[in-house]
């Protein structure tokens, strides 16, 4: 198994007693050392360590969620499988907003993801080229803020690219407190140093290939000081893990993601 990530320990914040309940006083106020109650409903995530962690004990509603990630394909989309399929029996759609790959039918099933509640939103161009860092395309934007104002959508997933202004994330963040669901945004590791209006930010990264590691760098409370490693359900058959457990230990030079059709393959 890979190394797990060796983030450095954040110094934690003293208690401070003696002092009023902040919240008591205006309900968007806390103390630093402590994590903030939301005020909206929130989502469970399907993981009760991190609902531990999440103020209110899980995903907010009206409030964009980032996740911050090296590249796709870390187990980002595993994570949010309990609330988007809790999303979806409740009769609404899903919504996703220019993912960087075609979508794996049999492998969202799989978690169990009703494929007839889910809607891909493309730009007028198609699937862009990521590697060429372009800024998002103005009609994803524009269809991802009147989808989020719009009340009619479950959840919300977008990649907007590595170039998303900070004026652009305002108008999201904005947006997103008239919808009563998640919205998340998937974004590059480098947007951790740039300022965010998202009022929740997580930093994801590899654990293992059914294991993710992440840490709340922004919350309402203080960051969360340890890694937090969430077992991960697994999609690959067991053959399939074996062999992408091999390639990540012993790395060959011809060594390839498995195609789709052969990750899904039985003993």
């Amino acid at each position: 198994m890979p190394d797990r990530p060796d983030w450095p320990a954040l110094p934690a914040a003293a208690p401070q007693p003696g002092l009023p309940d902040l919240e008591h006083l205006h309900p968007a106020l806390w103390r630093a050392h402590q994590v903030g109650r939301q005020r909206d409903a929130v989502w469970a995530s399907g993981f009760a360590t991190l609902d531990a962690e999440l103020p209110g004990g899980g995903w907010p509603a009206r409030a964009l969620t980032e996740l911050l990630l090296p590249h796709p394909g870390i187990g980002e989309i595993r994570l949010l499988a309990p609330v988007l399929a809790a999303v979806q029996r409740g009769g609404r759609s899903v919504m996703l907003f220019d993912p960087p790959a075609a979508l794996c039918a049999w492998a969202l099933a799989s978690l169990g993801l009703d494929l007839t509640q889910l809607v891909l939103v493309r730009p007028r161009d198609g699937l862009q080229d990521r590697a060429r860092a372009l800024p998002p395309a103005a009609d994803i934007l524009w269809a991802l803020e009147q989808s989020l104002k719009s009340g009619h959508v479950g959840a919300l997933l977008a990649w907007p690219g590595p170039r998303l202004r900070p004026d652009a994330l305002r108008r999201l963040q904005l947006a997103a407190q008239a919808h009563d669901g998640p919205a998340f945004l998937f974004r590059e590791l480098q947007a951790q140093a740039r300022p965010s209006a998202a009022p929740l930010r997580l930093l994801l990264a590899s654990a293992g290939p059914d294991e993710l590691a992440l840490r709340i760098v922004k919350r309402r409370g203080p960051p969360l000081l340890q890694p937090l490693l969430l077992p991960l359900a697994p999609v690959l058959s067991a053959p399939a893990r074996a062999r992408a457990l091999r390639d990540v230990l012993l790395p060959t030079a011809d060594a390839a993601m498995p195609a789709c059709a052969e990750a899904a393959e039985h003993d």
